[in-house]
């Protein structure tokens, strides 16, 4: 299928169907045709998944992302059982034991590709609300009523917007489509097209993203509206003007997947167009510091706030920290400092470039941090008055609402956009031409495996699933705004101290 190139369009947010970009999606069940086959077509007439396809009256290679199973091949009106010649056969993909991970897991990847793709939740038994962790949100279950406390509510109607302007102060009041902006993913660890595509897709939600500390390159100009541009250690490609652009400024202090270590860029991603974003040397690798020598005290953290607030008088701040255990010190101070948004970064996120000895040993877990810092802010008496925003591991609807639950407005993702340009999760990021898929790049070769359209759309149709799943939760538990869920713990039950949790699936209909 062909993509246009559209550089300067903010897309409108609808699904429009996004096949993957090579030759065969990968899906949970293989389907295999044996020599037997004589090209009668009779299965891509019976199959509702369109798993075949023929052309000019030949049979192509099987859908097999869109098969629904064994089982479902048996029936005796489906392919494998109306096969004249016993062709068909249908089995669990062996490529599947080699994918993922604990966090992201086959069946977590497999199902975000085929959201956005679809725009949908996968019919198959894929599980896509948690990975295998053991922990973290992953041991978190909805309590669902067996009834819906609110029939009459329209689901269509909810309300999934959020503030981030809490404050009764004379700067922009800025309402977001959906609990959700872009984390930071600067030009240099990710291509342009990957930035772009993520843009235009938040664009699209009425929502933002960040450009991470590699600077502002001049294609991102088109979408300042929706563009959250970062002061980090580095002050890579940081200048007046390009502070001056944006509605929200972000101060990245630390990064929850590698607390204390500053950022890295190694070299061989440092291509000409990287060094002159970032006004250095192409081929050297960057270093961002740990911390900004120039903070060692509120007082001092107010002066960053002040400094950025008389350069850009209409601008919000944002204050990215990761979890250390006096996180919730950290996050009043911000407030008396003057930001509008807490950004809290927990240790479960970065991509495949973060180091797992800090990934793993050093921040605290995000589900432990949100609970902390709200808490102490609603005692402080000053919860209204900030935004608290989270990050660190988000992968699903259902990891943005329970972060809600736990007492977040919204949240902060990442990877997740990535794998939606169909990402592995090879942990590869680091490396020049470590990519083979093209997204987290900046070798010219590579970067061409993509179109800026389908990953705009890709994206788009991601978060058009994750919007319907968040107000089917909202539903089932009867609010009519997402601002109803902040703080509600009473929703949520952990599987290690509640034993007897209801599946909380909700492709299964409500009684």
């Amino acid at each position: 299928m062909h993509y246009k190139n559209v550089w300067n369009e903010v897309p409108r947010p609808e699904v429009v169907k996004t096949p993957s970009r090579f030759r065969r999606g990968m899906g949970k069940y293989a389907v295999m045709l044996s020599e037997a086959c004589n090209n009668c077509l009779k299965c891509v007439a019976i199959c509702p998944e369109k798993v075949f396809e023929e052309r000019g009256g030949k049979l192509l290679p099987p859908h097999d992302h869109l098969c629904l199973g064994v089982e479902c091949s048996l029936k005796s009106n489906r392919c494998a059982r109306n096969c004249p010649t016993s062709a068909i056969r249908v089995g669990m993909n062996p490529s599947t034991r080699a994918m993922g991970d604990k966090r992201w897991t086959a069946d977590l990847l497999m199902s975000t590709w085929y959201m956005a793709e679809t725009g949908r939740l996968p019919k198959t038994d894929l599980e896509y609300r948690t990975g295998d962790s053991g922990g973290g949100f992953d041991k978190i279950r909805f309590r669902f009523p067996r009834r819906p406390p609110r029939p009459d509510l329209d689901k269509e109607t909810i309300d999934t917007s959020i503030t981030l302007n809490k404050r009764n102060d004379s700067r922009l009041k800025i309402d977001i489509g959906f609990p959700v902006y872009g984390g930071g993913m600067s030009f240099g660890s990710i291509s342009q097209i990957t930035m772009l595509s993520r843009i235009r897709a938040f664009a699209a939600m009425n929502s933002f993203t960040c450009t991470g500390e590699g600077g502002y390159p001049e294609a991102l100009y088109p979408f300042d509206d929706y563009i959250i541009t970062q002061v980090a250690t580095g002050l890579f490609g940081v200048r007046e003007e390009t502070i001056q652009r944006v509605k929200i400024v972000e101060f990245k202090y630390a990064q929850g997947a590698k607390p204390g270590l500053g950022g890295h860029l190694l070299g061989d991603k440092v291509t000409e167009a990287v060094a002159r974003i970032r006004e250095t040397v192409p081929g050297s690798s960057l270093f961002s510091p740990f911390p900004f020598h120039s903070v060692y005290s509120v007082e001092d953290h107010k002066k960053h706030v002040d400094w950025i607030k008389a350069i850009n008088p209409r601008c919000l701040i944002s204050v990215k920290v990761s979890t250390p255990t006096d996180v919730d010190m950290v996050a009043v101070g911000s407030y008396y400092a003057g930001a509008h948004i807490v950004h809290l970064d927990g240790s479960y996120g970065g991509t495949g470039a973060a180091p797992d000895v800090a990934k793993k040993n050093i921040a605290m877990p995000i589900e432990y941090a949100i609970s902390k810092v709200h808490n102490f802010l609603v005692n402080e008496g000053v919860r209204d008055e900030i935004t608290l925003i989270v990050s660190g591991g988000i992968r699903t609807a259902f990891d943005i609402a329970k972060a809600i639950a736990l007492g977040a407005d919204g949240v902060v993702t990442g990877t997740s956009e990535l794998v939606a340009l169909e990402c592995l999760r090879c942990h590869n990021c680091e490396s020049g031409r470590g990519c083979a898929r093209g997204i987290a790049t900046t070798d010219r070769e590579l970067t061409g495996l993509m179109d800026l359209e389908w990953g705009s759309r890709r994206i788009i149709n991601m978060f058009l699933c994750w919007r319907a799943q968040l107000r089917e939760i909202l539903y089932r538990l009867g609010m009519s705004s997402v601002r109803e869920l902040v703080g509600r713990t009473d929703v949520l039950a952990h599987l290690d101290y509640n034993k007897d949790v209801p599946d909380d699936d909700i492709r299964k209909p409500a009684e």
